[in-house]
């Protein structure tokens, strides 16, 4: 019989998993390194190493933590009683902005003459998201106001250079005095929500052409100390959309009132503000009434980050659940080696690599905006990711958190950040809904789209008759025009499911693909994780447990 344990040794932990820290984040991401090496190149892949490197040091992970204990805080007035709307940022947050910027994840692409430009920053959006997905809510609304600036040559001229920058340069000043600029976005108000056609804040022209002020309230606008923002308001001629500046170009700062700062259940480590605008200074941005065909570009690139950041999300949590079942003991034995937990870890793999295949295959759309199919594409399987990728985040994270049992529940693991991120870009530019209604709408009003979404999965025909007949049900369901809006989630969720059965089928291990068609294309998934009926599940287990570390 063991005897009783000294001090010494009951100050000294065992068969505690060390943290996963060490690890390339983008290097030991199998299906990470699959997807841009198919829709870009290899060296794409080498140039990311250094953002993936850096992403999995202990540094990253400390000031990840840091940026969301020390929350943003808005000051109104200064010591004087001088207005100046200010929030300010713990320092781990501008490490992390910096950083972001530095490695072109912001609109970096769109200034690019990289045939993959798009793929290579949103494999990178993806891997950087393992440090903390907060920040890159800012990141993303710069990334995706360039295509609704390219409306007017003379506002892009002024603006997509700045925010194309690889230089971080926060602080309220005129835009000709930064190194780089950042970007958002004032679209919803308080009466209409997602309704933006009810909003009431007007927009009165001035005496220079193009310039108006502006008048109203918007709900949720994140990242107030960013540069400019896109805005929609109620011109004349019905809803506008306009850029509104920070600070003017003399120097003054914009009449915009930063009301109060959200208390969100996650996100916290980012500052999303109520704006009260009275006679604030705004360019019009393409013509009057056409507002939302304007901003509906930044919307659709904020789509896709909403998938890149989801996958990213899911990628960390199985990175996590996989290392720690890697090396803890229970039962006589490693975690990983029991086959239940084996059942677990690779249902949650399964839905990573789906999830991040469909992500990098959207962004590869990007990169060739002149073809037809690929913009059809990306109109109808945007809103279909977006769906159900970010959709099925929350439950995917609650599952990875339970993989590290009581230790998943305290904050140091990290995973209650991930658990109260995981909702977010379901809710984020149109909730679920929102986007199974446009897929309706998308299908109704463009004939392409569903041509596009044909042939994209058609790709994959007859190599897995579990896949064509999903494929064969999803059609079905177009069919009955009386209960389609009723059935739009379902159908929604069945196209996306196919596309990402598609792609697993044609460029997956085969015990990936086998697993994924058996369990998400069948007709008895119930969605719950861990009911694997078969397959090779050490292996995706293996496959998707992150190398180094510790």
């Amino acid at each position: 019989m063991e005897g009783p344990k000294t001090r010494g040794e009951i100050r000294v932990a065992t068969n505690q998993s060390p943290p996963l820290v060490g690890h390339n984040v983008v290097t030991t991401d199998a299906a990470l390194v699959e997807a841009v090496t198919r829709h870009a190149s290899a060296e794409v892949v080498d140039d990311l190493a250094p953002l993936g490197a850096e992403a999995g040091t202990p540094e990253a992970r400390e000031h990840g933590i840091l940026a969301n204990e020390n929350h943003p805080t808005l000051r109104p007035y200064d010591r004087y009683g001088n207005r100046v709307d200010e929030v300010d940022f713990h320092p781990s947050w501008h490490w992390l902005m910096e950083r972001a910027v530095g490695h072109g994840l912001a609109a970096a692409p769109w200034e690019s003459d990289s045939p993959h430009a798009h793929v290579r920053r949103a494999a990178g959006f993806l891997a950087w998201s393992h440090t903390e997905p907060g920040h890159g809510c800012p990141i993303s609304m710069t990334y995706a106001a360039v295509p609704a600036l390219r409306v007017d040559d003379a506002v892009a001229k002024e603006w997509v250079p700045l925010l194309a920058s690889t230089s971080y340069d926060p602080g309220l000043r005129p835009p000709a005095e930064k190194r780089g600029a950042l970007a958002g976005m004032g679209m919803t108000e308080k009466q209409g929500g997602s309704d933006v056609r009810a909003n009431v804040t007007v927009a009165r022209p001035t005496s220079v052409v193009g310039d108006y002020t502006l008048h109203g309230h918007k709900w949720f606008t994140s990242a107030p100390m960013n540069d400019m923002f896109l805005v929609l308001a109620q011109a004349e001629g019905g809803v506008t959309c306009f850029v509104v500046p920070r600070v003017l170009p003399d120097g003054t700062r914009n009449q915009l009132d930063v009301v109060r700062l959200k208390d969100k259940l996650g996100n916290r480590s980012n500052a999303s503000s109520e704006l009260e605008f009275d006679g604030t200074i705004a360019h019009r941005l393409g013509d009057e009434g056409r507002g939302v065909r304007t901003i509906i570009e930044m919307v659709n690139a904020t789509r896709l980050d909403c998938v890149l950041g989801s996958a990213g999300l899911m990628r960390r949590a199985v990175s996590e659940a996989s290392w720690h079942v890697a090396h803890r003991s229970a039962f006589g034995g490693l975690l990983a080696d029991k086959p239940l937990m084996q059942n677990v870890v690779a249902d949650l793999a399964v839905e990573s690599e789906a999830a991040t295949a469909l992500a990098v295959r959207l962004a590869a759309a990007v990169d060739d905006l002149a073809d037809p199919h690929e913009a059809a594409l990306r109109r109808i399987a945007l809103p279909l990711a977006k769906f159900w990728v970010c959709k099925r985040t929350p439950a995917m994270v609650a599952e990875a958190l339970e993989c590290l049992g009581g230790n998943g529940y305290v904050e140091e693991s990290v995973m209650p950040l991930l658990y109260r991120e995981a909702p977010l870009n379901s809710v984020w530019e149109g909730s679920g809904n929102v986007n199974a209604l446009d897929v309706l709408r998308a299908l109704a009003r463009e004939p392409a789209a569903l041509e596009a979404w044909i042939t994209e999965v058609g790709l994959a025909r007859g190599a897995d008759p579990r896949l064509d007949r999903a494929v064969d049900d999803a059609l079905a369901l177009l069919g009955d025009e009386a209960t389609l809006e009723q059935s739009a989630r379902r159908l929604a969720g069945r196209m996306a499911a196919c596309l990402q059965g598609s792609l697993l089928v044609r460029f997956a291990p085969p015990e990936v693909a086998d697993v994924f068609c058996a369990s998400r294309l069948g007709t008895s998934y119930d969605g719950t994780f861990g009911t694997l009926a078969g397959g090779d599940l050490r292996a995706i287990v293996e496959r998707t447990t992150p190398a180094g570390g510790g």
